[in-house]
C-alpha cells in the first residue's frame, strides 16, 4: 500500500488526520524537536518516505513541497534544560504536544510515529515504523529532521569546535573526540554524558 493510501483509509473513517514524529532523541547535543502535518486526502507527494533513508538534498526539496501542500503544518521543540529536567522520552513527548496543539487546524485523529503517543485531546494512536506507512507521518519525520539538522548548523556557527555541521550532534566519534579535546558545552545533554569522565 502506498502512504498516501493509508492516509486516505483513516481519513475516510475519521476526518482530517495528523501525522506526528520527532527527530533529536539520539543525539548528545541540541534541542529535540517535532513536526506535525496535516493534508488534504487529493495532496500526493512524490518520494516521500522516513527522513532517515532519504539524502540531505532530497529530505530539503521535500521540506519545502511539504510546507507549500500542507492544509496545516507546526514544528515545535524541547529545550535541553527541559530534556534534563522530564529526561529525553518525557521530552520528546512535549515536543510533539507542542507541535499538534501549534496547528492551525484541529485535526480529528492524529497519527504518531512509534509505540507511544503524547497526552492529547484528540483521538490518537501510536503507528509503530508510522513514517514508512503514512504519508503525513513520513512528511512530519522530514519537517522535523530537516528543522533540527539547520539548528544543529547554527550551533555549528557558535560552537565550531564541536564540528555539530558533520555529525548533527550524535555520538560519532568525531564528537566523542571533540568532547575529549573541549569538554561539555552548554548545549550539551549532561545527562547523556555521565558515563564519560569529560568536565
Amino acid at each position: 500500500m502506498e502512504l498516501f493510501e493509508y492516509d486516505r483509509e483513516v481519513i475516510a473513517k475519521f476526518g482530517a488526520v495528523c501525522g506526528v514524529d520527532e527527530a533529536g532523541r539520539g543525539p548528545l547535543a541540541g534541542d529535540v524537536y517535532a513536526a506535525a502535518v496535516v493534508f488534504d486526502e487529493n495532496v500526493i507527494i512524490e518520494g516521500i518516505n522516513d527522513s532517515k533513508k532519504l539524502s540531505e538534498k532530497k529530505r530539503e526539496q521535500l521540506f519545502d513541497e511539504i510546507i507549500l501542500k500542507a492544509k496545516g503544518y507546526c514544528i515545535a521543540t524541547a529545550s535541553i534544560a527541559e530534556i534534563e529536567e522530564i529526561n529525553i522520552l518525557n521530552a520528546a513527548m512535549l515536543a510533539m504536544k507542542r507541535a499538534v496543539e501549534g496547528l492551525q487546524i484541529i485535526p480529528d485523529i492524529v497519527l504518531v510515529d512509534g509505540n507511544k503517543t503524547p497526552d492529547l485531546n484528540i483521538r490518537s494512536v501510536a503507528v509503530v515504523k508510522g513514517d514508512a506507512i503514512s504519508q503525513c507521518i513520513a512528511a512530519a519525520s522530514i519537517l522535523a529532521k530537516v528543522a533540527r539538522d539547520r539548528y544543529m548548523k547554527k550551533l555549528d556557527e557558535q560552537y565550531p569546535q564541536y564540528r555539530f555541521s558533520k555529525h548533527k550532534g550524535y555520538g560519532t566519534k568525531l564528537h566523542y573526540e571533540m568532547l575529549e579535546k573541549y569538554g561539555i558545552s552548554e548545549v550539551h545533554r549532561e545527562s547523556f554524558l555521565k558515563k564519560l569522565r569529560i568536565k
